[in-house]
């Protein structure tokens, strides 16, 4: 079993609230290889980006798990702000962590992302070269799932309800999905739309509910997501070996069809893995896919980081 110790890091001026996987046999007189594990909108380090963490661990790697900026435990202020900027930030914040602590090795640190994490955990590198190892699992492009549909109208909403709180009104504060599975069968979400029905499975039942993930969005901070491109200049900038990891199950939130692009887009060293039969929340936190994916991750970690 992995140790876990709680810590905290600096994004500008707010702590950023995390949580350190420990392999066994934790020597801090040793230098490890070190995986920074991003979790997916909405979510917190206490979910699937910590399962990982930890799996990654108890095979000799230092992992840190950590919620976002302005989200969970981590502070900064208005709450609930989805800011891609920032969540980008907190990676490269992490790293600045990683570095003073006299066990890591500063050339073996690596980034694995999940979900929206994943698209953040690509475009941290584009730019990050500390990082020397990118993984992802079901990672999504959070700005093009947010262009769908009609983006104008949504930015014109969004425009509208700045100006009402710039006089004023209250904050907007939205769900990220339905809140319970009550509220997601009244609202007539089916089992053919795997990913919302999963997503309610895993963050709004004991599957996955974490207080650190209360499902609570700020309106206006979708406006940052819409215009974000979380690969573009990929082929330009990404020059670190990628390992993508996703599941056969198409969905609604594009992750395999968001990886099939990235692998393509990709000009180094890369490589796709896709778990056959697993749809995007089973990558979350179910035994099966997961160890699939950690199998895929352990030996590309240790290839390029060492452990």
């Amino acid at each position: 079993m992995s140790q876990t110790q709680s810590v905290t890091f600096k994004n500008r001026t707010w702590n950023v609230a995390a949580e350190l996987h420990l392999p066994p046999g934790f020597d801090e007189k040793k230098k490890y290889a070190a995986i920074v594990c991003v979790h997916p909108g909405s979510s917190c380090k206490g979910q699937t980006a910590g399962l990982y963490a930890g799996k990654l661990a108890a095979q000799g790697f230092v992992a840190i798990a950590f919620d976002a900026s302005f989200q969970g435990e981590s502070g900064g202020e208005p709450r609930y702000i989805e800011d891609p900027a920032t969540r980008v930030e907190d990676v490269r914040c992490a790293v600045d962590y990683l570095v003073t602590l006299p066990c890591i090795d500063e050339e073996k640190i690596g980034v694995l992302g999940v979900c929206a994490g994943g698209g953040y955990a690509v475009n941290a590198a584009l730019t990050e070269k500390r990082i020397k190892a990118v993984g992802t699992v079901v990672g999504a492009n959070i700005g093009g799932l947010n262009r769908q549909g009609d983006p104008i109208a949504a930015l014109e909403a969004i425009g509208k309800q700045r100006t009402a709180e710039a006089r004023g009104a209250a904050p907007l504060i939205n769900h990220w999905i339905p809140n319970s599975t009550q509220e997601r069968d009244a609202a007539g979400i089916t089992p053919d739309n795997v990913d919302v029905f999963q997503a309610v499975e895993y963050y709004r039942t004991s599957r996955g509910q974490n207080a650190c993930a209360p499902n609570q969005l700020r309106f206006t901070s979708m406006g940052s997501v819409i215009g974000f491109d979380a690969f573009h200049l990929v082929e330009e900038l990404l020059d670190q070996p990628i390992q993508i990891v996703v599941g056969s199950i198409p969905g609604a939130f594009g992750s395999l069809k968001d990886g099939q692009a990235l692998f393509q887009r990709v000009k180094g060293e890369k490589d796709l893995f896709i778990v056959e039969g697993a749809s995007h929340y089973d990558l979350y936190d179910q035994p099966e896919a997961t160890d699939k994916a950690v199998q895929k991750l352990v030996p590309f970690y240790k290839k390029h980081l060492g452990a």
